[in-house]
C-alpha cells in the first residue's frame, strides 16, 4: 500500500498552506465566515506545533490582502502573490525547495476550492507531496462546484480531512505534550460549512 494514503502527517514533515483568503472574496464564497473560522483553527494549532505557514494572495493589487480576521502576518511572513490558480508559483516552488527542504506533507485550506484548492492539489500531488485538504476550511462560489471538486482533489490522492482531525492529526496521542493546547483549541465544535 502507499503509504501517503494512510492520511499520517508528522509535524517535522508538514507545512500549512492558506491560499487566497481575500477581502474581495468575502461577499461571494459559501460559508466565508465559517471558512475563516476554521482556517484561524488552523494557524493556531500550525503556532502551537511550529508547523511553517505558506499563504498566497491572488492579484492583491485588485483583489485586496488575506482577511483581517485571520491576522496572518502574526503565523507566516512567507506571502506569495500570484495570477495563476495554483499557489506553486515558481517562487512558492523554490522556497519549498529551499527552507521548506524537509517538507513532504502540505495541509490545505482556503478558496476557491474547484480552481486555486484544486489546482494546487494538482501541483503538489504531481511532485510528490502527501496533500490533506481540509473540507471545512475551503469553499466556492456555489456548493456545486465545492462538492464535485473535493471528489475530484481526492480521486487524484489527496486526503480529504476536517479542522478537527488536522488538529488531532498533529498530535494523534494524548501523552502529546502539546495535546492539552491544541485540545484547548476544539473546546468548541468547528463552524459548520454546508458539508
Amino acid at each position: 500500500m502507499n503509504k501517503l494514503l494512510l492520511g499520517r502527517f508528522p509535524v517535522e514533515k508538514s507545512t500549512l498552506f492558506v491560499c487566497d483568503m481575500q477581502e474581495k472574496f468575502a461577499s461571494g464564497i459559501k460559508y466565508f465566515p465559517q471558512i475563516v473560522a476554521n482556517s484561524k483553527k488552523l494557524l493556531e494549532s500550525a503556532k502551537i506545533m511550529d508547523i511553517p505557514v505558506v499563504y498566497t494572495e491572488q492579484y492583491p493589487k485588485g483583489l485586496g490582502h488575506t482577511v483581517p480576521e485571520l491576522n496572518i502576518t502574526e503565523y507566516s511572513k512567507d506571502k506569495f502573490e500570484k495570477l495563476q490558480f495554483s499557489m506553486m508559483t515558481p517562487e512558492l516552488m523554490n522556497h519549498l525547495k529551499g527552507e521548506l527542504k524537509h517538507v513532504n506533507t502540505v495541509v490545505l485550506c482556503g478558496i476557491e476550492t474547484h480552481a486555486c484548492i484544486r489546482h494546487t492539489a494538482i501541483d503538489l500531488i504531481d511532485q510528490g507531496f502527501n496533500v490533506h485538504v481540509v473540507v471545512d476550511a475551503c469553499s466556492s462560489r456555489t456548493m456545486v462546484d465545492r462538492k464535485y471538486a473535493l471528489k475530484a482533489i481526492e480521486r487524484m490522492g489527496a486526503n480529504l480531512i476536517t479542522t478537527e482531525s488536522a488538529i488531532f492529526g498533529y498530535a494523534p496521542d494524548a501523552g502529546h505534550p502539546k495535546f492539552r493546547m491544541l485540545r484547548e483549541l476544539l473546546q468548541q465544535p468547528s463552524a459548520d460549512t454546508g458539508l
